[in-house]
């Protein structure tokens, strides 16, 4: 059994027991969470597929810890100016581990 869900912006194909890092949720640690925004869901009746969402499908998760992801490096450059600055981000992200799917 497994379900693609939307969450920050992207999808994700889960299972449950996996443990997939997301865009940053307000929960803390040990809290459960709960998608809604479930875009498919195949189990042994076969495949249902959402228009776009799976109408009564969710998936629920323990939120396992949130963190930062490692530092991007850029750089901004201006040609025969002398102009030049350098910049980094860490992108926050949550850590989530896939209880169940019910459709």
């Amino acid at each position: 059994m497994y379900a693609v869900i939307e969450t920050g912006g992207k999808q994700y194909r889960v299972e449950p027991g996996d443990v997939i890092q997301v865009e940053k949720l307000p929960q803390e640690p040990e809290e459960a969470v709960e998608f809604n925004q479930v875009l498919l869901v195949s189990d042994d009746n076969g495949i249902k597929i959402g228009t776009p969402i799976v109408v009564g499908a969710k998936v629920t998760a323990t939120v396992l810890e949130q963190g930062k992801a490692a530092k991007i490096r850029g750089m901004k450059y201006r040609s025969k100016t002398n102009y030049r600055r350098r910049y980094g981000h860490r992108q926050p992200y949550t850590k989530v581990q896939i209880q169940e799917i019910l459709a």
